[in-house]
């Protein structure tokens, strides 16, 4: 775990960026397959039919579809991004790898029908996508400000879980007032773990 400085957001996105670059293809491996497995025995309590809002990894974040079929085969239905103009993100069903394609940005979006930017509301939990988070709940993402517009729709009482790898989980990270903090981060390493309190003296 990462003691924060007094770095702002743009100097950690490019260590934690380059630190994500440098990650062997194996470590990578190894690290989604734990993810897979923790998704995986968290499924069913998750799921039941619910609906689990996800994303599918690109560029060096941890984890895999996997990790989606995981969630489907312990009940879930699930929710990936298809990305538009910068607002709020669109939603639309995982039904397998083979229904994912191409989109903005050269992330894989399901080819389903669209769901609307309104379908996240029916999300129990909520995997994000994030560089980083802190013991406390911030997150830090890429900049692009789309779970920022989004995330405010969610329910209250949504489980929203920020994924990164055991040393992306940091001791303090700095906040703005638009960040919506998360109440859990999963890891390859701690699995998942509730967030809320912050280590003093570092």
């Amino acid at each position: 775990m990462n003691t924060a400085g007094q770095r702002d957001k743009q100097q950690w996105r490019a260590e934690l960026s380059a630190r994500r670059a440098a990650v062997g293809a194996q470590v990578r491996k190894t690290e989604a397959d734990a993810l897979t497995a923790a998704v995986g025995r968290l499924a069913t309590e998750w799921a039941d039919g619910a609906w689990v809002a996800a994303y599918v990894p690109v560029g060096g974040e941890p984890g895999s579809t996997a990790m989606l079929d995981a969630l489907r085969a312990g009940g879930a239905r699930v929710l990936l991004p298809v990305t538009g103009p910068p607002g709020p993100l669109d939603w639309a069903e995982y039904t397998g790898a083979g229904s994912l394609r191409r989109g903005r940005y050269g992330l894989l979006e399901p080819d389903g029908p669209r769901l609307s930017t309104a379908a996240i509301e029916s999300a129990h939990v909520i995997l994000v996508p994030a560089l980083a988070v802190d013991l406390e709940g911030v997150r830090l993402g890429r900049g692009a400000g789309y779970y920022d517009r989004t995330l405010p729709a969610a329910r209250a009482d949504a489980r929203l879980v920020a994924v990164v790898r055991d040393d992306e989980l940091v001791s303090r990270l700095p906040e703005e007032p638009h960040d919506r903090r998360m109440g859990w981060a999963l890891t390859p390493g701690g699995g998942l773990r509730r967030l809320g309190r912050r280590v003093t003296g570092n």
